[in-house]
C-alpha cells in the first residue's frame, strides 16, 4: 500500500508543477508582450513571447497525457468512460501546435517574416485552445467518476469541477478571438500589435488552464488507506 501511495504522490507532484510551468509561462507570455505592446523591441519580444508560449503548450500535453495515463477504472466503468476518452485526441493537436509554435518563433526571432509567422503561430495556438476546450473537463470529470466508484468525494472535487467548468468556455472564447486577431494581423491591420494584444490574453487564458489543472490534482490527493 505504501509503494502505491507513494507512485501515485510522486505522479500528482508531477501534474501539480506541470501546471505550475503552465502559470509561469502564462505569465511571461503576457509580462514580455506587454513590454514589447509599450513600444520595447516589438518584434523582438513577439517571437520570444510565441517562443515561451509554444513551449508552455507542449508541458501542458505532456502533463495532461500523463494524468490521463495514469487513471484506473473498476472493469465496469470502462466502456462509460470510453466517450470521454475520446475528447482527448486533441492532445496530439496541443503538442503539434506548441512544436510548430516554437518553430514559428524562432525563425520569426532571426528575422525571417516575423509578422507573418508569429501571425499565423498565433491562429494555431488559438486553434489549439477551442479544440482542446473540453480536454481538462474530461480529465476532471474521469477523476470524479473514479472517486465516486470507490465510495467517496469531497467538497474540494466539487469546486474544482465549478472552476473547470468556468475555464472552459473562457478558453473557447479566448481562442476564438486569438484566430480572430490573428487573421487580421496576416491581413496587415496592425499586425505586430495585434499578435502582442493576442498572446497577452491567451497567456491570461494559459495561467488559468495552468491553474484549473493544479486545482484538480490537489482536489484528487488523498492520504492513503491502510489495509
Amino acid at each position: 500500500m505504501t509503494m502505491t501511495h507513494t507512485t501515485e504522490g510522486f505522479s500528482g507532484e508531477i501534474a501539480t508543477y506541470g501546471g505550475f510551468a503552465d502559470t509561469i509561462g502564462g505569465v511571461a507570455t503576457v509580462v514580455l508582450a506587454i513590454i514589447g505592446l509599450s513600444g520595447v523591441y516589438p518584434n523582438v519580444l513577439l517571437g520570444i513571447a510565441t517562443i515561451v508560449f509554444g513551449a508552455a503548450l507542449l508541458i501542458q500535453g505532456g502533463t495532461l497525457l500523463s494524468e490521463f495515463a495514469r487513471l484506473t477504472f473498476p472493469a465496469g466503468m470502462v466502456t462509460s468512460s470510453q466517450d470521454q476518452v475520446g475528447g482527448i485526441g486533441s492532445l496530439s493537436s496541443v503538442f503539434l501546435v506548441g512544436a510548430g509554435g516554437v518553430i514559428l518563433g524562432v525563425l520569426a526571432l532571426i528575422g525571417i517574416h516575423p509578422v507573418v509567422l508569429t501571425a499565423a503561430a498565433v491562429i494555431a495556438f488559438g486553434a489549439a485552445l477551442v479544440m482542446s476546450s473540453n480536454t481538462v473537463m474530461n480529465l476532471h470529470q474521469m477523476k470524479a467518476s473514479m472517486l465516486r466508484a470507490s465510495g467517496m468525494q469531497t467538497g474540494s472535487e466539487i469546486l474544482a469541477g465549478d472552476v473547470v467548468s468556468g475555464s472552459a468556455g473562457i478558453q473557447v472564447i479566448a481562442g476564438v478571438a486569438a484566430i480572430v486577431l490573428g487573421i487580421l494581423a496576416v491581413v496587415g491591420h496592425m499586425p505586430a500589435d495585434l499578435s502582442l494584444i493576442a498572446l497577452i490574453e491567451l497567456g491570461a487564458t494559459l495561467i488559468l488552464s495552468g491553474t484549473s489543472l493544479s486545482l484538480i490534482v490537489l482536489s484528487f490527493m488523498h492520504p492513503a488507506r491502510m489495509s
